[in-house]
Order: C-alpha cells, then sequence, then structure tokens
C-alpha cells in the first residue's frame, strides 16, 4: 500500500463530496429558479388562481361548494372583503373571518422576511379572494341519506357576544340553518401556535340527521420552495400504521390524490421554517387524504373526515380537532407531542434520516447558545467538544502521519532500489510500514471524522428555524444564510453586485469567511511535502481553492465551523509532529509549491 493512498481516498472522497453535492443542491438548485421564475409569472398577473380549493372529503352525498377565489385582490383587500373577529397573541396576528368559520389571516409576530428590523412579518395563511390563499376549515358534511343544509365555505356565522380571539379568550360562532339544526362553532389559541376548534351541532328538529366532521388546509398555487434534496417541503403528516408521510408537490400532481386510514396522528402542509397541520382526535380512525386539483395554478389540500354522528332529535353531537399554524420551534414542537399526545409530532421538522446524529448536534449547540447568547459562539464551542471527542483517535492518525513523514528518505531509496519491480517495491515499503507501526490509511481518519459532524451540523443550520436569521460578529447577521460579501467588489467598497452577473454570478459571490476557510485548508494541507506523482501533487494544491469557491455558497455558520475546524486541526498535529520529533517545515513546503517539479521527501 503506498504512503500515499490515504491522500488518494481523501481526494475521492472530496470528490464524492463535491458529486453528492451537485446532485443535491446543483440540480435542486436549478429547480428552485424554475419555481420562482413561474411563481414571478403568477405575480404578475400572467396566470391566475385556481378557481377554488379541492373540495371536503365527501362522506357519500355531499360536499360544500368550493371557495371561489379573485385574482384582482390584493390579500388586504381580501382581509377587509368580509366581516372578521381580530386574532391577537403572544406570537400571531391576523383574524377569524365570519364567512365560512375559516382560520385564513395569521401572521408571527416574531419573524420576519429578511434580517432587517422594518422587515414585514412572515405571512402563514391568507384568506380566499385574493392571491395565494392558504387557509384551514372545520366543518361538516351530510352522510348517507341526509339531505340538511350545512354550513359551508360561504356560509355567514355569527358571532356570540363579542370579543378579540387571545390566548385567554376564545370565540364562538352560530349558524342556524333554519330547517332544525344549530351549528356553534368554538375556536381557542394556547399562548404558542395550537387552534383547538370545537364544532357543536344541535338538531332541534324532528327527523334524525347523519354527519360526518372533517377538517382540511388548503393551498392555491404551489409556493416557493427552497428545493433542497436534504429537506422536505409538501404534504407531510404522520398517519398511524402508515408512519411518517412525506409528499412533495410534483408527486401529488401526478398522483391526484393519495388516501390512507389511521385511527391516529396528523397531517398538513408545510414549509422550510413554518407548517400549518390538522390534528384530529386521537381516539377514533378516520380517513386522511392528500389531494390536488389542476388548473392554471394548481391546489394542494391535506384533510380527514371522521367516521359518521347520528344527531337524534333533541340530541347534541360535538367534535374537537386541533389546528398547528406557526413557527417549527423545536422546544414548541416537541412540547405539543408530549402534552397533547400527538404521535410523532416532533417529525414535523425534517431531522433527516441521520436524526441520531442532527438532533443531538442541534440540543447540544442549542444549550451552548442559551449559555453564551450567539449560536455562532456556540458552534466554536461544539467544535472544540467534537475535536475532544475524537482527540484519542486524531491523535493516533496524525502520530502515524508523523512517522510516515520522518521514513520519508527510506522511502524513496526504497522506490529507486526496486524502481522497475513494482511488486518487490510494495512488499519493502509494507515492510517497513510494519516494522515502523506506521498505518499509511490513518491519514484519512480526520476526514472520515468530519464528514458525518460537517453534514449533521449542515443540516442543524438549514433546517431549524432557531439558526434563521442568527447573528455571529460583524458582517455575519444570519448564520444560515451564505457570507453576504464578495472579493469580487472589495467586500463592498465597489458599488455593484457580482452575484448579479448572468451565468458566473454565483460564482463570484467570494466572501470573508469561505477564504478564510481557504486560507486555514491551505495551511492545513501544507503541513505536509507535496507528494511526489504529478497528478496527486496538482490535486493537493488546488483542492483548498476548489474547496474554497465551493462552500461559498454554503450557510455562513457552517464556514465558519469549517475554519475553526481547520484551525484546530493545524494546532493539535502541529503539537503531535513536536512530539514526535518531526520538523514542521510549514515555509519549506509552501516555498516548494512554487517549484516546477515537487522534490519527493521535501
Amino acid at each position: 500500500m503506498s504512503e500515499h493512498r490515504n491522500l488518494i481516498i481523501a481526494i475521492a472522497m472530496s470528490i464524492a463530496v463535491l458529486g453528492i453535492w451537485e446532485y443535491f443542491y446543483g440540480g435542486a438548485q436549478r429547480e428552485k429558479e424554475q419555481l420562482v421564475a413561474e411563481q414571478q409569472r403568477i405575480e404578475r398577473g400572467t396566470e391566475t388562481p385556481a378557481a377554488g380549493a379541492a373540495p371536503a372529503p365527501q362522506a357519500g352525498v355531499s360536499t360544500p361548494p368550493p371557495v371561489v377565489a379573485n385574482p384582482g385582490a390584493t390579500r388586504e383587500q381580501a382581509v377587509a372583503s368580509g366581516a372578521r373577529i381580530p386574532l391577537d397573541t403572544a406570537h400571531l396576528s391576523g383574524s377569524i373571518s365570519l364567512i365560512g368559520g375559516r382560520i385564513d389571516d395569521v401572521q408571527l409576530k416574531d419573524y420576519r422576511e429578511t434580517v432587517e428590523p422594518n422587515s414585514p412579518n412572515i405571512v402563514l395563511l391568507t384568506p380566499p379572494g385574493g392571491p395565494q390563499p392558504f387557509y384551514a376549515e372545520h366543518g361538516w358534511v351530510a352522510g348517507q341519506g341526509t339531505q340538511a343544509a350545512l354550513p359551508g365555505p360561504q356560509t355567514p356565522w355569527t358571532q356570540e357576544g363579542a370579543g378579540t380571539l387571545t390566548a385567554e379568550t376564545p370565540i364562538t360562532l352560530r349558524w342556524d340553518n333554519g330547517a332544525g339544526l344549530v351549528f356553534r362553532r368554538t375556536i381557542a389559541v394556547d399562548p404558542e401556535y395550537m387552534f383547538t376548534v370545537t364544532d357543536r351541532v344541535e338538531n332541534t328538529g324532528s327527523a334524525a340527521v347523519t354527519l360526518h366532521p372533517y377538517a382540511l388546509v388548503s393551498r392555491h398555487g404551489r409556493p416557493k420552495v427552497a428545493g433542497y434534496y436534504i429537506l422536505h417541503e409538501g404534504m407531510l403528516g404522520f398517519l398511524g400504521d402508515d408512519g411518517l408521510q412525506e409528499i412533495k408537490y410534483d408527486k401529488l400532481d401526478e398522483e391526484g390524490a393519495i388516501q390512507f386510514s389511521p385511527n391516529r396522528g396528523w397531517l398538513g402542509i408545510t414549509d422550510k421554517y413554518w407548517a400549518t397541520a390538522i390534528v384530529p382526535p386521537q381516539n377514533e380512525p378516520y380517513t386522511g387524504r392528500f389531494a390536488a386539483t389542476k388548473g392554471e395554478v394548481p391546489t394542494y389540500q391535506g384533510d380527514y373526515l371522521l367516521g359518521a354522528r347520528t344527531v337524534e332529535p333533541g340530541a347534541t353531537s360535538e367534535v374537537q380537532g386541533r389546528l398547528f399554524a406557526g413557527a417549527k420551534e423545536t422546544r414548541i414542537i416537541n412540547a405539543y407531542g408530549e402534552n397533547l399526545s400527538i404521535p410523532n409530532f416532533d417529525l414535523m421538522i425534517d431531522w433527516g434520516w441521520f436524526y441520531f446524529l442532527t438532533k443531538p448536534m442541534f440540543w447540544v449547540i442549542d444549550f451552548f447558545y442559551h449559555l453564551v447568547g450567539n449560536f455562532g459562539v456556540a458552534i466554536l464551542i461544539v467544535t472544540v467538544l467534537v475535536k475532544a471527542v475524537f482527540y484519542p483517535l486524531a491523535s493516533k492518525s496524525y502520530a502515524s502521519m508523523s512517522k510516515m513523514k520522518l521514513v520519508q528518505p527510506e522511502l524513496v531509496a526504497l522506490r529507486e532500489r526496486y524502481k522497475d519491480d513494482k511488486a518487490a517495491q510494495q512488499k519493502a515499503m509494507m515492510e517497513l510500514y510494519k516494522a515502523q507501526k506506521i498505518n499509511p490509511a490513518a491519514g484519512c481518519l480526520p476526514i472520515l471524522i468530519q464528514i458525518p459532524v460537517f453534514f449533521a451540523l449542515y443540516k442543524v443550520i438549514f433546517i431549524t428555524i432557531e439558526m434563521r436569521h442568527a447573528p455571529f460578529f460583524g458582517w455575519i447577521r444570519d448564520l444560515s444564510a451564505p457570507d453576504p460579501t464578495t472579493i469580487f467588489n472589495l467586500f463592498g467598497l465597489l458599488p455593484y453586485d457580482p452575484g448579479a452577473v448572468p451565468v458566473v454570478g454565483h460564482f463570484l459571490m467570494l466572501g470573508v469567511w469561505p477564504i478564510i476557510m481557504g486560507i486555514t485548508m491551505f495551511v492545513q494541507m501544507r503541513l505536509n511535502p507535496l507528494p511526489p506523482d504529478p497528478t496527486q501533487a496538482m490535486l493537493f494544491t488546488w483542492m483548498p481553492v476548489f474547496f474554497t469557491f465551493l462552500l461559498s455558497s454554503f450557510p455562513a455558520g457552517l464556514v465558519i465551523y469549517w475554519s475553526w475546524n481547520n484551525t484546530l486541526s493545524v494546532l493539535q498535529q502541529a503539537t503531535i509532529m513536536r512530539r514526535q520529533g518531526v520538523k514542521i517545515e510549514l515555509f519549506d513546503n509552501i516555498k516548494g509549491l512554487f517549484q516546477r517539479k515537487p522534490k519527493p521527501g521535501t
């Protein structure tokens, strides 16, 4: 085995990382750009929203009519077009529509569209009658043999009493069908993001009626998505024995509807940082469904239908469902799952297949964040802890690499002695390794250790809302976004945006932290001399440059981690080399870089 096999493996792994990144990120990024262009066409008015949402789940007889959209109206006009009850809590603002009794106007007080403090708040739900409706609806559909008039999307409810919906004051709506059925809907909301909707029907008539409770979340038009393979955006739910369901918009477009029959769980629509999910009663079976309707702009829906309730004359039937509409904050999501006995509600956050790495990584970073008050500093601390945990393994690796350097003259002599007999050369080298207790592949171990930590940290930074708009120091105001500076406009001194350059603009966004990362990687690799093979030497030389440009598009938090990790690795390797009696020839190795031919063993 060649002493440079560890280098070849490292390079191969690096190329694999690049290939994975291109597969998962590059293609997804192009898809994202196409979707953004499509969305911009919609917003410019070249296309109009679909005429209505997918109907409520059918119970065999009738369904409420679809909600009609008005493509010419703004969101503000849609909100102002009908009677409403204000919504105001510590984290939410908006209103409840008396037309249809829908929850369709929700904004998040704690989150803004950009890092600017005067940026608009995030709008989560928006009503029909305006652009891109997104709303939740609860109600009843008629069972077999029932022809009674039921409340639907256009039903004008009235409020019993008066007041605003707050965490302390629920509201109650009422509608009388004039034929013996009186419907009441009580809507409550907790201090965070969970609504509780209680629907009650009283039969004052002379004949029994059969009704099915339902709930739905409906979204008109495909939203802008991040478009990354490692992140799911679209239909999401945990449906009993069917388990976690992650259904992308494209798949639903193809299949039209996907149906399940669980007896517990939840379902809805998720974005990167926000979600809207309906939670049926957990003590009875139901039919869950994801559906899409085609049109100029498609409509996507998640809904459930409960079993029949027969309401005899003089009797009352009641059903309670929940609606989550808010930010996917880890602490809050976990608490809902535990306190409300909602199974696997924590899976609303896309921890991925390697959740056993990503979740602990988040917990540790979040722990130190609450100690130091800065997620960037918390990442630096966690990096030190990771290095400490793997120090024994890395120490053996660096010690073996140091011994490898000590025997370089003997290796050069062996090559010369057996230059015409490769088999004998390999045998002699293996005997030398064995005598000196050297593992030629030991240099791969630090890289093998870094890769899972790297991807776990990347996942955490990318998916968790806690990292969104989290500042570090200086110009890094959002650890989840790339470094906003670039050397190609002298870090802001020149008045133009290199990123706006067609085709190659994204390659020109080379910020301060990616450059720091590239320098630290260069120094780390220069602790060892260039390999004698010209091809290996070339790869060895250009790898830091390649990674500098590659990581410029990664979240700044990840680049800061990589830079700090490289720095710690340099200090660790230099310390071990001194202990092994190996001379540190950093400047000599850099000088050798500019020689035409790298000298073996120097």
